[in-house]
């Protein structure tokens, strides 16, 4: 929409906010707000609140400059989107709904060793999706990445949220037999040597950190010369926290190190992009473990990268990957069993080279970028541009925020 110069294109964020070409940003200010004194089921809806001030300023201000969008699309759990409606009435709303939180059936009581939630927590649970709820209904359409979140909404308003991944790069992301990475220890690997990767933004419970770490003591037993590598922070992206002074990632690491050859386990921070890139097109097999949560990007940009998947045996999972059609899927809970999956691709690795050929072409066909661009403007009743068009002339002027 942005290299259309008929076209006029706004975006809305916080301090952090990322700059596009051709969008003009403008930032809103949320500075730290004491929400102790607010009853603690109403504490993140407060925060929301105080957020969705923040953003109206800049909506009247736009409004006062004279602009009037035709297309409004924002996140509906952070409160951002509370305001919209009633600044611009005449716009078409879309929310992208990424999750809906529920006590039972998702990632919360999924793991036995997590936290249980007493009524309290379940109330708190359940209040946490106000902004979503008043967003959604407000809004025109709602837009969810899979089949899956979608059905984590209410079942009322499943007619009103379209499916449509983001989508990932196929053209970017491809096998590579040429491909290196240099591990910490001054390693070079490459595709065809005994990798196993896994990746999660923090290393924690909800992504099956734990799991793997309990797999690996026969992994390495059995496979002398596979190396692991692990990639993801220290803090806490979803779930529950650690204890004080501690981080899931030392905790199981500790619970397994004197089972382990550590040098030939590698953890790593998040990395550059590229570099990620390159360490997934050495993988022999690629681990993807979650609770029933958002599906990440990075189990698709594996399976374009035509990855062996070995991932967990959890709903959002099976939405991508179909057991020994394009990966391996295993028991959540079962460390056992999934080691049992890890040690016979790393030991036959050509029996299972068809699944990550059928990955990669699952990741084409139902998660491949521009298709999915396509479907989304679709929705949005409009035409995608090609790179390199824009510069004639259009009817109309669409005005989108």
């Amino acid at each position: 929409m942005a290299r259309n110069p008929s076209h006029r294109v706004v975006a809305i964020g916080s301090e952090s906010a990322q700059p596009m070409k051709n969008v003009e940003l403008q930032r809103y200010r949320m500075p730290f707000y004491d929400v102790s004194a607010t009853h603690p089921f109403a504490r993140r809806f407060d925060i929301e609140c105080h957020r969705a001030t923040a953003v109206l300023y800049v909506l009247s201000a736009l409004r006062s400059a004279g602009f009037e969008p035709d297309l409004i699309i924002g996140h509906c759990g952070w409160g951002e989107t509370l305001p919209l409606r009633s600044v611009f009435p005449n716009a078409r709303i879309g929310v992208y709904c990424e999750f809906y939180y529920r006590f039972d059936g998702q990632d919360v009581h999924f793991d036995p060793e997590s936290p249980r939630l007493g009524a309290d927590g379940v109330v708190a649970l359940h209040c946490k999706n106000a902004s979503t709820l008043l967003s959604l209904a407000e809004a025109d359409f709602g837009l969810s990445p899979t089949d899956w979140q979608k059905q984590t909404y209410p079942a009322e308003y499943h007619g009103k949220i379209h499916v449509v991944h983001e989508g990932v790069d196929g053209e970017r992301l491809q096998p590579d037999p040429r491909a290196s990475f240099l591990l910490p220890n001054g390693v070079m690997i490459h595709p065809g040597d005994e990798i196993v990767t896994f990746v999660a933004r923090n290393l924690e419970p909800m992504r099956g950190y734990h799991i793997l770490m309990r797999a690996l003591p026969r992994i390495l037993r059995e496979r002398p010369k596979a190396q692991i590598v692990i990639v993801g922070g220290e803090g806490v992206s979803y779930g529950a926290s650690p204890p004080e002074g501690q981080s899931w990632k030392s905790i199981y690491l500790d619970e397994v190190a004197h089972q382990l050859d550590l040098e030939r386990v590698h953890f790593l921070p998040n990395l550059p992009y590229d570099d990620y890139v390159s360490l997934l097109q050495t993988s022999r097999v690629h681990v993807y473990l979650t609770f029933p949560f958002v599906l990440s990007w990075s189990l698709i940009e594996a399976m374009a990268l035509g990855c062996v998947i070995v991932g967990s045996d959890t709903a959002p999972v099976r939405e991508a990957i179909t057991h020994e059609v394009n990966g391996l899927l295993t028991p959540f809970h079962a460390p056992d069993a999934l080691a049992d999956k890890i040690v016979s691709v790393l030991a036959d690795p050509a029996a299972f080279a068809h699944l990550g050929h059928a990955a990669r072409a699952t990741a084409l066909g139902r998660y491949e970028k521009n298709a999915c661009l396509d479907e989304t403007m679709a929705r949005l009743g409009l035409e995608r541009l090609e790179a390199g068009e824009g510069e004639a002339e259009t009817q109309g002027l669409l005005k989108a925020v």
